[in-house]
């Protein structure tokens, strides 16, 4: 493998790594992650892409093609409401140029070979992890003894007035006074649903984080350089 393409892809994991954990960072913070990171790490990987075109140029061509392809993906799972934040598909769009094909620095990715154009693999390993949450916090509940399915896979109690300063949804709604649980909480004023279980008296209540998606993505990313596509993988198991 020339030396060249190994720098190059150096460069893509740097970039990638500190561009995914700062919008982590601020997605956890704000809920926001500026649009100027995902203009940067396209441009990052246009430019590398031309480098290594004009240098060393590339074993499978064609694995390029899936550039526009994985942008137009991204673009119709967003429509279709698949991906929820307008930022998370930025992101995406903007990996596909960076990485489209799988990555050699010396023995990684360890499981090398995937079929899929790697924005791809770093997408599904973002899947993967994000469905590990909900076991995460079914072994969290378990340790606070606050055993009550199905709540404690998708959240944990919350006092109502610290859940009005938080990034958390209600898993229950007040209806003719009973207490109802909500699978998709997206439909009403959390806000408003917070104050009427104030009002009511009622202090504690079941929430659901609002776990940004830039987290996944990035451990997804690292994940994906280090170890390859983890479903892929998995998959060729059996």
């Amino acid at each position: 493998m020339s030396e060249t393409v190994i720098l190059l892809d150096v460069i893509r994991l740097i970039t990638g790594i500190t561009i995914l954990f700062y919008a982590s960072y601020t997605d956890i913070k704000t809920r926001r992650a500026s649009n100027i990171l995902w203009i940067l790490m396209g441009v990052v990987g246009a430019i590398l892409l031309i480098i290594q075109y004009l240098t060393t140029g590339f074993e499978n061509l064609y694995y390029l093609l899936f550039i526009p392809i994985m942008i137009g993906l991204v673009y119709a799972l967003f429509q279709l409401r698949l991906i929820f934040g307008g930022a998370d598909a930025k992101a995406l769009m903007a990996i596909s140029i960076l990485v489209p094909i799988e990555p050699a620095i010396g023995q990684i990715p360890i499981w090398k070979g995937g079929i899929m154009p790697f924005s791809w693999s770093i997408f599904a390993n973002s899947l993967i992890i994000f469905i590990l949450i909900p076991i995460s916090l079914l072994i969290f509940n378990i340790t606070k003894k606050n055993i009550q399915f199905p709540y404690s896979f998708l959240g944990y109690k919350m006092n109502v007035i610290k859940a009005k300063e938080k990034f958390v949804w209600p898993l229950e709604k007040l209806e003719e006074g009973k207490r109802k649980f909500i699978y998709m909480p997206k439909d009403f004023d959390a806000q408003e649903e917070l104050a009427e279980f104030e009002k009511n008296n009622i202090t504690e209540i079941w929430v659901t984080p609002k776990i940004p998606f830039m987290v996944p993505l990035l451990i997804g990313f690292i994940f994906a350089f280090i170890f390859g596509d983890i479903l892929f993988y998995l998959l060729d198991l059996f």
